[in-house]
């Protein structure tokens, strides 16, 4: 079953992001990872990815990231831009 049949696709994203997050950091010395994650801030660990479309009103465009994730950046290095090939 999807998850959307409970949750708005917000809530859905928010729990695979932010909420993850914040219980690894429930983990205490088990987490494996020495920033906060789950945010976009200064000294945060985590991963942007620039999405063709919006999520919230479709979150399957999220299951095809080949041709719906425009860029994916990884602990702040570029894996995929394909903005710079429309220079």
């Amino acid at each position: 079953m999807h998850r959307t049949k409970w949750f708005s696709p917000a809530e859905v994203l928010r729990q695979a992001t932010g909420n993850n997050g914040r219980m690894l950091a429930l983990a205490g010395p088990r987490n494996p990872y020495p920033g906060a994650l789950g945010v976009i801030e200064p000294g945060a660990l985590g991963d942007v990815l620039l999405v063709d479309g919006n999520p919230l009103d479709d979150p399957s465009i999220l299951t095809d990231p080949e041709h719906n994730l425009v860029a994916i950046v990884k602990d702040g290095q570029v894996f995929k831009n394909l903005l710079a090939d429309d220079k």
